[in-house]
């Protein structure tokens, strides 16, 4: 196993490489006789280094809830982190407020010199639903506005800078309105909200996506579970029973991004993987790392997975070798 807290869960996480250290930040909380699912609200946000993606030091905890009230005192959620031009770095994240019952997401960010003291950058979000593009708050349609899991990185046009992010559309059915946001900026600090990268219709959720290169593709992971895709869609078999991680791809960063294949490349029927990040170890080779998600009986594990190898086939298909962890993977795994 490749990163564990004795005592707390870890789930999901993100990078930065800073010289010859590669920096992770994820979700935790303390393990208690509760449910493992109730464990979102009490999440913060953790620090760990590491040399080689296997040997890993906990740094403690880094960011929670703001103890003023505000758009993030209810939770501080996924995000990402990047280096500004000016030399600081940036996380962003996902954050809701105590008095909206932590339904309503909005997207803001924190500073730092050295990537293990943060500071909130201000007491307001940067980024929040725009109601004319992406679906707010209906308990009707939803359990809560989905607008979270921001992924931000340079524009590859040299236009400043782009950000993906989990949301929804409020047109189509509740089950298959699932998207992937998006928003440009010019300077880190002014965005604004974009139609969607890629949408499709098949899930209610695109979560924790993420944009990388790899053999001439543009690849966007996406994580999803079954009870979270359009019962028409998933009625069909095309998919199998499946929760993990999937991708969608162009050959293009802005797109059009197409699903290429209805099985996930990183899911099984237990869900033993979830929340797949792409990263290069220090040597350059490309390698994928996940949450370690369910046991066979349904339990949660909560821990980070130690990297597996990733590749395309010849015709562009994304693959992992998750044997290491006896996962039942949903497509057939042949070695190119």
């Amino acid at each position: 196993m490749g990163f564990e807290i004795l005592g707390s869960y870890v789930w999901d996480f993100w990078f930065a490489w800073d010289d010859e250290t590669i920096h992770m930040f994820f979700l935790t909380a303390p393990k208690t006789s509760e449910h493992a699912d109730l464990r979102h609200p009490h999440a913060r946000i953790g620090h760990a280094t590491s040399h080689d993606l296997m040997t890993w030091k906990y740094e403690g905890i880094v960011l929670g809830p703001s103890e003023q009230t505000g758009w993030d005192d209810g939770t501080t959620w996924t995000g990402s982190v990047v280096k500004s031009p000016d030399g600081k770095w940036m996380m962003f994240y996902t954050g809701t407020q105590l008095s909206e019952s932590r339904k309503y997401q909005r997207i803001g960010a924190a500073v730092s010199d050295d990537l293990f003291t943060w500071t909130r950058l201000g007491r307001a979000p940067l980024l929040e639903v725009d109601p004319e593009i992406y679906e707010t708050y209906d308990p009707s349609r939803w359990h809560d506005q989905a607008f979270r899991d921001p992924w931000v990185y340079p524009d590859p046009g040299g236009h400043g800078w782009r950000m993906i992010f989990t949301a929804r559309v409020k047109d189509g059915l509740p089950g298959g309105s699932g998207v992937i946001g998006q928003a440009s900026s010019p300077d880190l600090l002014t965005w604004k909200a974009e139609k969607p990268l890629f949408s499709i219709g098949h899930y209610g959720e695109m979560e924790v996506p993420q944009i990388f290169e790899l053999n001439g593709w543009w690849f966007c992971l996406f994580s999803n579970a079954t009870r979270h895709m359009e019962p028409a869609y998933l009625a069909t078999g095309k998919t199998g029973v499946v929760t993990g991680t999937h991708y969608i791809r162009s050959r293009e960063p802005s797109g059009p991004f197409e699903l290429v294949e209805d099985r996930f490349f990183g899911g099984d029927a237990i869900g033993s993987f979830y929340g797949g990040r792409f990263l290069r170890t220090p040597a350059g080779t490309p390698v994928f790392l996940a949450f370690l998600n369910h046991r066979a009986d349904g339990s949660f594990v909560g821990a980070i997975s130690d990297p597996m190898p990733i590749w395309t086939t010849s015709e562009g298909y994304l693959r992992i070798d998750g044997r290491q962890y006896g996962m039942a993977l949903q497509s057939e795994m042949s070695i190119a």
